[in-house]
């Protein structure tokens, strides 16, 4: 399996102008980590993820771009897939994308004007189509929430097809993988959940006729460099009474590097950092360059 580490950026994130934005771009693609993970909440500080990619994608020449996740509730498909084609040819191909329902927050459904309830049965029918609208000329579609007639996209992406990549360790969430993901990137999981989803997300995609590629199994790794915030601590063991908190969040590099040594032992591969503690604006230089001397090592 091919190794990689990509750093991200949570809905918190106060590296949102172009002077901060553009040098922790720039830092990335010069110690040559694979990928830049935005993530999306309209309520948040953290940027429009498509429009920042577009940004960062004009900085650079290698690295890619995923978004931590997109949300597809409340977004026309037709219109979504001609951003993600375009932003996918005009990068020569880097495009990552991760979507999602997106979370469970008044505020953020009101943004999209989407009933809770509407979310999961609007994904399933989405997906589907954006694959269909990236590869096809002319897309007839009559569902439950959108119906073309012959409606097309142009131009087509680099990528033939974009890979889609989902999240989530819920059964309903892996069983969605193997029926419409092209990948699984989990967030807030460790290598025993890894280890227990990857059949399940194989077996159901054989149920469905797919094959997930086995390169495409990773993880979102949310690190520390001192104790777990008490508002993430409490969260987790709400969610997970039966786990420390660090079993979830490692604390220093050296516990981040056992984290995906026991998660490549599981069957992943694919590994994206996100920090609970950014650096000042001037300061993320030196946090890139310790991440890349100290973890970058572990890529093949």
């Amino acid at each position: 399996m091919k190794i990689r580490i990509g750093y991200g950026l949570g809905t918190r994130t106060v590296t949102n102008d172009a002077d901060s934005l553009g040098r922790f771009v720039d830092d990335l693609e010069r110690l040559g980590f694979d990928s830049l993970w935005l993530s999306e909440r309209i309520s948040g500080e953290a940027p429009d993820p498509l429009i920042a990619l577009a940004y960062a994608a004009a900085r650079t020449t290698r690295l890619k771009f995923g978004t931590s996740v997109l949300v597809v509730p409340g977004r026309n498909p037709v219109v979504l897939a001609k951003e993600l084609a375009t932003l996918d040819r005009l990068s020569k191909g880097r495009l990552l994308p991760a979507f999602g329902l997106g979370v469970a927050d008044p505020h953020e459904q009101q943004a999209f004007g989407v009933e809770r309830g509407d979310r999961a049965k609007i994904f399933n029918e989405v997906l589907p189509l954006l694959r269909r609208l990236w590869t096809e000329d002319a897309v007839d579609h009559d569902g439950a929430f959108f119906h073309y007639d012959a409606v097309t996209v142009c131009p087509k992406p680099i990528q033939q097809p974009i890979d889609i990549w989902l999240g989530g360790i819920a059964p309903s969430e892996l069983k969605r993988v193997g029926r419409l993901g092209d990948g699984w990137l989990p967030s807030f999981c460790t290598a025993d959940d890894i280890a227990a989803a990857i059949p399940v997300i194989n077996q159901t995609a054989d149920e469905h006729g797919r094959a997930v590629d086995p390169e495409h199994f990773g993880a979102l790794i949310a690190y520390s460099d001192g104790p777990v915030p008490d508002v993430l601590a409490q969260f987790i063991a709400r969610r997970r009474p039966e786990l420390d908190p660090t079993d979830i969040v490692p604390v220093g590099l050296a516990a981040v590097r056992v984290t995906i040594e026991k998660m490549v032992a599981a069957g992943a591969s694919k590994f994206v950092l996100l920090p609970l503690a950014e650096p000042a604006a001037d300061g993320w230089t030196a946090e890139l360059e310790r991440i890349a001397a100290e973890i970058k090592p572990l890529e093949n």
